[in-house]
């Protein structure tokens, strides 16, 4: 059985810092490429960020947190991350992490396994 457990969201002041951590068991995770969505209340889920199956290789960023949030991901403990750095209130959402076979095509409907979210509020 898959579980994919998100942590680490929580409420957070405009221009601090958060790191989400996705840890993931029943699946042979360096096979996986792994990712972040995120959706707003009243919004369609969004994909954040994806990297392919090793840490540093390829990397895939939404253009509204380029330069701001940083994938990564640890083999050894099954553990994929996401550092949100200078966060602004239109981060606030549920964060879900996902997991899928290959790096392309990372659409809502295309993922093979899905965590069941972790809050973020980003407000001062």
């Amino acid at each position: 059985q898959v579980q994919l457990v998100e942590s680490g969201g929580g409420l957070v002041e405009p221009g601090d810092s958060l790191r989400l951590s996705c840890a993931a068991s029943g699946l042979t995770f360096g096979n996986y490429a792994m990712g972040w969505f995120r959706q707003a209340p009243g919004k369609e889920r969004e994909l954040v960020a994806v990297i392919s199956w090793s840490a540093g290789a390829v990397e895939y960023y939404a253009d509204s947190v380029k330069g701001r949030f940083t994938i990564s991901r640890d083999n050894g403990k099954n553990t994929v991350y996401l550092q949100m750095d200078i966060p602004k209130p239109e981060d606030t959402a549920v964060y879900y992490c996902a997991a899928k076979s290959s790096f392309s095509s990372w659409t809502a409907d295309a993922i093979d396994y899905w965590g069941k979210g972790t809050l973020v509020i980003v407000s001062s």
